[in-house]
C-alpha cells in the first residue's frame, strides 16, 4: 500500500479543527432537515424529481469535483504537466453538453431512474442485468478510490493510520446518505462546491507566487522535464514521446470521444442529479450549468500539481518518498497559514464526501430499483424498497471500504480511475448511442456489446499492455487505447448480432431512439420533440461545428 511521506503532517491547531467542526456539524444538519422530505422511494433515490436547475447544476460538478479528482489531477499535473487540461476542454465540456442536449430528453421522458434501467426499456432483460451489475461493482470500486484519497488528507491532518481514517470516514458519509438520501447528498454537493473552491483558490495563488508566477515555473519545469510538459500539444504527433504517452489520435478519440461521452453520459453517479430535476427544461440545463465552472477549473487543480513538481523535483520517482497523490498535501503543509490550511482541509473532506456520496448515491438507486427491486423481491410496498435502500447504502460504504485499499496500491489514482472507466463506462456508453441512434439494433445485441466491450478493454490493459505485447509509454496511454479498443469490439459485436436476431418491436422504440415520436402527452415533452436536436441537419452541422471547436490546438 502506498502511505503518505512520514514527514509529510499539517501544522493544524485549534483554530483548524474549529473550522473542521463546523463543517461537519453543518452537513449532518442537512442530512437531518433532508429527512423530513424522505417519504418514499423516489425521494430517497432521486429527490422526488423537484429541484431547481441551479442546485442540481452545481452538484453535478461537485459530485466530480471530488477528492479523485483533486489529488488525482494534481497528481496528473505534477506527473504529465499541462496535458492535464485535455480531460477538462476535450474530455468533458464537450460530453457535458451532449448530454444537456441530446441525451438527457431520452432519459428524462422515459420517467427511468438509473441509465441501467434505460437499456432495459431499450434492449431487454438480459442487457439490464449485465449493465447493473457492471454499474454496481464499479460504484462500489470508484466510491473506494473516494475514500483512499480521504486517507491520505486525514493521515496528514491527525497521523492516523491509513486503515482508521478510511473506517472513520466512510462511516460519517454512510450516515448523512442514509439519513437523508439524494436530496441530503445534492444540497451538501452544493454547499462542498464552494468549500471546495475556497480552500483551492488560495492554494493555487500562494503556490504560484512560491515558484516565482507562471513563466518562472514554466522555465524550471522545462529544463527538468523538457519542453513538451508544459505544452497541452507537444509530442502528440504519432510516434513522438511525450509525457503523457498518448499522440493526437488517441487522446481525441480515446480520451475526447469514447473515455469522455462514455463517463459523462451514462455515468449515473452524474446523471442521477440530472433526473432529480423538477422538469426537463431543468435537467437539460444541468449539465449546461455545470459546464461553465469546469472550464475554469483545470486550472485550480492543474496549477499546485505543477507547483508540486518545482518544489520536488523527484515527486513521484523511486528517488523521492513522496508520490504524486501527495502534491495537494505537500502544499497545504508548505504553504498555508492556520485558518487557511483549516478551510483547505475542510475542503479537501468535502471534495472526498462529494465524490463518494455521488457514488454511493448511485450505488443504492441503481442496486435497489435494477436488481433487487426486478429480479429479487419483487412487489413490494414501497416502503419495503426506501428500508431496503437505507440497508444497501451501509453494504455499500462497507464494500468501498475494501476496494479503498485497492486505490492505494497506485501511485497516480486517476490513472486507476480512468482503467476503471474503460473498463466499465465504454461498454455501456457504446451499447448506449448504437441503440439511441440505430433503430435496427436487436433486443440481444446490447448484452453482447457490453460482453464485448468490456473483455477487449481488460484484454488490451491486463495482457497486450501489461504483458508487453505492444508498448504503450504510460498507463494513461494505455487507458486512451483500451477505451478506443472496447469501444470498437463493442459495436462491431452489436452490428454482428443484430444481423442475425430480431430487433425491437417498433412500436416499442416510441422516444427511445432517435426520429421515434414519444407517446407521452405532457405539453413540456411534445415541445422538445420539435427541438434542434430532432432535426438530422442541424445535428450534423452541431456536432462538426461543436468538434471543430473543442479539438482546435491549444497550447500555453
Amino acid at each position: 500500500m502506498q502511505t503518505l511521506a512520514e514527514g509529510l503532517r499539517l501544522p493544524t491547531n485549534g483554530l483548524d479543527y474549529a473550522i473542521l467542526a463546523i463543517y461537519f456539524v453543518v452537513v449532518l444538519g442537512i442530512g437531518f432537515m433532508a429527512r423530513a422530505s424522505v417519504k418514499t422511494s423516489l425521494d430517497f433515490f432521486l429527490s422526488g424529481r423537484s429541484l431547481p436547475a441551479w442546485v442540481t447544476g452545481l452538484a453535478f460538478v461537485a459530485a466530480n469535483l471530488g477528492a479523485t479528482e483533486i489529488l488525482g489531477m494534481a497528481a496528473t499535473g505534477a506527473q504529465y504537466g499541462v496535458a492535464v487540461v485535455h480531460w477538462y476542454w476535450i474530455g468533458a465540456i464537450p460530453a457535458m453538453v451532449f448530454l444537456g442536449l441530446v441525451m438527457m430528453p431520452f432519459y428524462y421522458r422515459s420517467k427511468v431512474r438509473s441509465v441501467p434501467e434505460f437499456l432495459l426499456q431499450r434492449f431487454d432483460k438480459s442487457a439490464h442485468l449485465l449493465s447493473s451489475v457492471l454499474f454496481a461493482f464499479a460504484a462500489i470500486l470508484i466510491a473506494g478510490v473516494n475514500l483512499y484519497a480521504l486517507s491520505i488528507v486525514v493521515e496528514a491532518l491527525l497521523g492516523w493510520p491509513q486503515w482508521v481514517a478510511i473506517v472513520v470516514a466512510g462511516l460519517f458519509v454512510l450516515v448523512y446518505i442514509t439519513i437523508g438520501g439524494l436530496s441530503s447528498a445534492i444540497y451538501n454537493e452544493v454547499l462542498q462546491f464552494f468549500v471546495i473552491l475556497a480552500a483551492l483558490i488560495p492554494l493555487t495563488v500562494l503556490g504560484l507566487k512560491r515558484v516565482g508566477g507562471w513563466d518562472a515555473m514554466s522555465d524550471s519545469l522545462t529544463k527538468q522535464h523538457g519542453g513538451d510538459f508544459m505544452t497541452a500539444w507537444g509530442g502528440t504527433g504519432i510516434g513522438d514521446p511525450n509525457p503523457l504517452g498518448a499522440n493526437w489520435l488517441t487522446i481525441i478519440l480515446g480520451l475526447g470521444f469514447v473515455l469522455s461521452f462514455g463517463y459523462w453520459t451514462t455515468n449515473f453517479a452524474e446523471v442521477q442529479r440530472a433526473l432529480s430535476a423538477k422538469n426537463l427544461s431543468a435537467a437539460k440545463r444541468t449539465p449546461l450549468i455545470a459546464a461553465f465552472p469546469k472550464i475554469f477549473i483545470v486550472f485550480a487543480v492543474m496549477i499546485p500539481g505543477l507547483v508540486a513538481a518545482v518544489i520536488v523535483p523527484k515527486i513521484g520517482t523511486p528517488d523521492s518518498d513522496l508520490t504524486y497523490n501527495d502534491a495537494i498535501p505537500l502544499l497545504m503543509q508548505e504553504l498555508l497559514p492556520n485558518g487557511v490550511l483549516g478551510i483547505a482541509v475542510t475542503g479537501l473532506l468535502a471534495a472526498f464526501m462529494a465524490g463518494m456520496a455521488a457514488n454511493v448515491s448511485s450505488f443504492n438507486t441503481v442496486f435497489t430499483t435494477d436488481i433487487w427491486q426486478r429480479y429479487v423481491v419483487k412487489d413490494k410496498p414501497d416502503a419495503y424498497y426506501l428500508r431496503f435502500g437505507r440497508l444497501i447504502t451501509a453494504i455499500g460504504v462497507l464494500a468501498s471500504i475494501g476496494t479503498a485499499f485497492i486505490a492505494a496500491s497506485f501511485s497516480n489514482i486517476m490513472s486507476y480511475l480512468q482503467t476503471l472507466f474503460s473498463f466499465f463506462n465504454v461498454p455501456m456508453f457504446v451499447v448506449f448511442i448504437i441503440g439511441m441512434f440505430w433503430k435496427r439494433a436487436s433486443m440481444k445485441s446490447g448484452v453482447w456489446g457490453l460482453v464485448a466491450g468490456t473483455a477487449a478493454a481488460m484484454i488490451n490493459y491486463f495482457w497486450i499492455y501489461k504483458g508487453g505485447i505492444i508498448d504503450i509509454p504510460s498507463d494513461q496511454g494505455a487507458n486512451f487505447v483500451s477505451a478506443i479498443v472496447g469501444f470498437v469490439a463493442g459495436a462491431g459485436v452489436m452490428v454482428v448480432v443484430t444481423l442475425f436476431t430480431a430487433p425491437k418491436p417498433e412500436a416499442e422504440l416510441a422516444g427511445l431512439v432517435y426520429g421515434t415520436e414519444s407517446p407521452s402527452p405532457d405539453e413540456e415533452l411534445e415541445e422538445a420533440d420539435k427541438a434542434w436536436y430532432r432535426k438530422p441537419a442541424l445535428l450534423g452541422w452541431g456536432a462538426i461545428v461543436l468538434a471543430a471547436a473543442c479539438y482546435i490546438p491549444y497550447s500555453f
